[in-house]
């Protein structure tokens, strides 16, 4: 089956490393001088240094051609969420698209606030079929052939089965369901949980003072209890939203729910842990964008996370006190007594 990946970044890389070894294809990279250095070298260095480019996996910049030989089986955006609506609308006006397209971005669009298939959906509503790919997944580790499980989530069951059929292996299993709300919601939300996570983590190991964003004198410093208590009540915060917008609560127990939040949450070489690490040791917000070098999704939906809950009514509290840290609202350790604070009520209410 002929695949195209749409951006050359580390887990569009990742994937169509993965792909190559059994289907024609494509990585297409936006920057002519990033792919002829892919091409010299056969490593992605910006973005996957270190894994070896296949000989099998085609790479291009010429998006026409990629466009092209998308059409003969799937076409896969993995552009940040940002770059998503953008991609949609570049495929739309080449004339007829592939018959089947998946993305790889997660979380909310900013501005409109909307998920990936409500995207889709106004841009490209004649795609035969549409859906999502998602999980908990390092690119490192697809690209090296570590053993990972994936879901894609379609209204479509033919879609379903060509994604499985062109990405499944022995070391990288592909389940499908059609719930797409509910994997998109997790891949979205679980970004700014585990903001709120490693914020947490990162005052456990702190030992600054509270101008410098740690623990003050006489306030309990967390541990593992902590973080426990924050990844079992973010996955009901999850739960909570998922269900409001349209999802199945089961879904949220499944790999893009729980399993991707466990991932992104405790994973060191996840971006947003990384960036509530950071700001619990007093770091400024530009300063860790800068360093990390790469897109963290939870912060740029955050606050767009907040508002669709807030809409709804649906309580998200761990959301809103990543909203106030990131925001500079609140520093890490009021955010965390704010939460600590909030009154006892039964679990599942919570």
């Amino acid at each position: 089956m002929n695949l195209t990946l749409f951006g050359a970044g580390a887990w569009g890389t990742a994937l169509a490393v993965s792909a190559a070894a059994r289907n024609p294809t494509v990585l297409w990279a936006r920057s002519e001088e990033q792919c002829a250095l892919m091409r010299e070298r056969r490593v992605n260095e910006r973005y996957l240094a270190g894994v070896a480019l296949s000989a099998e996996l085609a790479l291009t910049s010429d998006f026409e051609a990629a466009l092209a030989h998308a059409r003969g089986g799937l076409a896969i955006i993995a552009t940040p969420m940002s770059g998503f609506g953008e991609m949609l609308r570049r495929m739309s006006l080449h004339g007829p698209s592939a018959p089947g397209l998946i993305w790889l971005c997660k979380g909310f669009e900013q501005g409109s606030g909307r998920l990936g298939h409500e995207v889709a959906r106004a841009i490209q509503p004649d795609v035969p079929g549409v859906g999502v790919l998602s999980g908990p997944s390092f690119a490192i580790e697809v690209a090296r052939g570590q053993p990972t499980a994936l879901v894609v989530a379609s209204a479509s069951t033919p879609l379903c089965e060509a994604a499985v059929s062109a990405l499944h292996s022995e070391v990288l299993r592909v389940y499908t369901t059609d719930d797409v709300i509910g994997v998109e919601v997790g891949g979205a939300v679980k970004n700014v949980l585990a903001i709120a996570v490693g914020i947490c983590d990162g005052l456990a190991g702190d030992r600054g003072g509270e101008g410098a964003g740690g623990v003050g004198a006489g306030q309990p410093r967390p541990g593992l209890n902590a973080r426990a208590a924050l990844i079992t009540r973010g996955l009901a915060e999850m739960t909570r939203l998922g269900v409001a917008l349209g999802a199945r609560a089961e879904t949220f127990m499944g790999l893009s729910g729980l399993g991707d939040l466990v991932l992104t949450a405790t994973g060191d070489l996840s971006r947003n842990r990384q960036v509530g690490l950071l700001l619990a040791r007093g770091l400024a917000l530009p300063e860790i964008l800068q360093r990390l070098g790469h897109v963290a999704e939870g912060v740029l939906c955050a606050g767009t996370v907040a508002q669709r809950a807030h809409a709804l009514g649906v309580e998200m509290p761990i959301t809103f006190a990543v909203t106030q840290v990131l925001s500079g609202q609140a520093t890490p350790a009021q955010a965390l007594t704010r939460l600590l604070s909030r009154d006892a009520r039964a679990e599942a209410r919570a």
